[in-house]
């Protein structure tokens, strides 16, 4: 049997990147030169297209349009472009968001970041983009093809280039606390608290948390407390127009994201509420997924750009 092949998704790629910036011609001939080549070759990634939505990040949606992650390694970490402030758009640093919290400048541009993988210089740190051992190495092949392309990426020392730009994970790090203070003191989310307060968690360790799943899609709405699987509970129809009230204001304060379809969100010990939403999956109520002519109801209301609407939307 032959060694699997990579996965690489360009429609997905395409999307991730935000709207008026569009995929380096590098990046999808990377693409083409990779597809059929055994899994782990170069590297142990898959090239998929994804928002900052799902990266490990807090609160990470409205970081969409300052990231384009078109990388995924195996652990759920993520690889892609970062859009920061003060950089160059047409030339921004590559960056990885770890599933275990590392946040690094993995290159300072695509050009160098495909170096990096033909000389096998991702041993030590971020393993995953270096070959599989029990996969026949293909990186020699990866730095004669770059070199056709790029004579002079390799000249100029990648450490000199990584000092002279801004604290990655200083960014993230600070993004991150500040989210975390936002939901701690939003007055929305302090009343979500006091009216689930029959559900505050019996333990006492700090990360003891309920967890709650809402589903709203147009006229459609849902919430469900986990507990051994969804479960109704009684306050489910009483939270509805709070929950409402948050979808709007937030798409009023970030319009491009357009209407969230589902949220959900762990109750502290000490009442604090803090959520997670996804602007792009399809979800199910009563177990039947969304009604498309609901979703296109919320589409109409609060339109995004094209290429933020959700494929399973999009398609219809």
């Amino acid at each position: 049997m032959s060694d699997p092949s990579y996965c690489i998704d360009v429609d997905s790629i395409r999307r991730a990147f935000p709207p008026g910036t569009e995929v380096p011609a590098l990046l999808l001939d990377f693409a083409g030169w990779l597809e059929g080549r055994p899994w782990g070759s170069v590297g142990c990634f898959d090239l998929r297209g994804q928002f900052a939505d799902t990266a490990p990040v807090f609160d990470s949606s409205p970081l969409r349009d300052k990231f384009a992650l078109f990388m995924r390694l195996p652990d759920g970490s993520a690889v892609g472009a970062w859009y920061g402030e003060g950089l160059d758009r047409a030339d921004p640093p590559i960056v990885g968001l770890g599933s275990e919290g590392e946040y690094d400048i993995l290159a300072p541009s695509l050009p160098r970041l495909i170096a990096k993988l033909a000389r096998q210089e991702f041993q030590r740190t971020w393993h995953d983009l270096a070959p599989h051992e029990e996969v026949e190495c293909e990186t020699v092949e990866l730095a004669q093809w770059l070199a056709r392309r790029f004579s002079d990426v390799g000249l100029t020392p990648l450490e000199e280039a990584l000092s002279e730009l801004p604290d990655f994970r200083g960014f993230v790090d600070r993004w991150s606390r500040e989210r975390e203070t936002y939901w701690a003191n939003h007055p929305m989310m302090a009343e979500l608290g006091w009216r689930l307060a029959a559900h505050l968690p019996k333990g006492k360790n700090p990360w003891d948390k309920t967890r709650f799943e809402v589903a709203i899609v147009g006229a459609q709405y849902q919430a469900r407390v986990m507990r051994a699987g969804p479960q109704s509970f009684k306050e489910e129809k009483a939270i509805e127009p709070l929950l409402r009230e948050l979808r709007d204001d937030m798409r009023r304060a970030q319009p491009e994201l357009g209407l969230w379809y589902s949220m959900d969100f762990g109750l502290y010990a000490d009442g604090r509420v803090m959520p997670r939403f996804d602007y792009d999956e399809r979800p199910t109520i009563d177990d039947v997924p969304a009604e498309l002519s609901e979703a296109k109801s919320d589409l109409a209301r609060a339109p995004r750009p094209e290429r933020w609407v959700p494929t399973w939307l999009a398609a219809d």
